[in-house]
């Protein structure tokens, strides 16, 4: 079910996260919400004190320095579990680390650096709002390459994707929803077992029919927004 709120979704978010860590120990896990206009850093905060107040000691990290100062001076009483990539690095030079890993929207070029922190790590890691495929490569060697293999680790504990007219939703362990949107509200048009693409949806939408010309530019359209977030 679509959430009425914000408050709503982060509920489902912070139920779905956690019976994803507990399905998955160690596991690789994204948590989306794709509002725009969202203020992310509170939504975060919150999130990492309702992991922790599940004794789960989740670690922030930010991919800079000032945006975890930004983080610890508006979550003072969670600011000695944040560290930006590069100070967590450091720490990792020492020796593998474990526990949990809550990385706050890294983007494409924290690739290299973020891949880095992963490869270390021995716990869990939950990425908030990633961005770390660039449209500039996405139809490239590179892209392919990072797919097949960091990339592919990754799955979906919670996503709240807004599109033109409709909606996707993924809360674990449950399946990808595709909702329609009425002059009355949301409904939902089918569920999928994996996230579907441009193309899946638009056939959804279509009851299976073939597509004609307009539901096949809408789905170029849709392919090349997927690849710009």
């Amino acid at each position: 079910m679509l959430p009425a709120d914000l408050h709503a979704a982060e509920g489902q978010a912070q139920q779905a996260l956690l019976a994803a860590l507990t399905a998955e120990p160690k596991g690789r896990w994204t948590v989306d919400w794709r509002f725009q206009g969202l203020r992310l850093l509170p939504v975060v905060l919150r999130l990492a004190a309702f992991l922790r107040d599940q004794g789960l000691a989740p670690k922030l990290l930010f991919p800079d320095a000032g945006a975890c100062a930004l983080a610890k001076r508006d979550g003072p009483d969670l600011a000695d579990c944040m560290a930006d990539f590069r100070g967590h690095r450091l720490v990792q030079s020492e020796g593998p680390t474990a526990g949990l890993l809550v990385a706050v929207a890294p983007g494409q070029p924290d690739y290299s650096d973020f891949e880095q922190v992963c490869g270390q790590h021995l716990g869990s890691v939950v990425v908030v709002n990633g961005a770390l495929e660039d449209a500039a490569v996405g139809i490239g060697s590179v892209a392919r390459e990072r797919r097949r293999g960091f990339l592919s680790q990754w799955q979906a504990a919670y996503s709240l994707l807004p599109l033109d007219g409709s909606a996707l939703r993924r809360a674990f362990p449950g399946e990808w929803e595709l909702y329609r949107q009425d002059p009355d509200g949301y409904r939902l048009v089918e569920s999928f077992k994996q996230k579907p693409d441009a193309e899946e949806q638009a056939l959804a939408f279509a009851g299976g029919e073939p597509l004609g010309i307009g539901a096949n530019l809408k789905m170029v359209d849709s392919l090349i927004e997927g690849l710009r977030r």
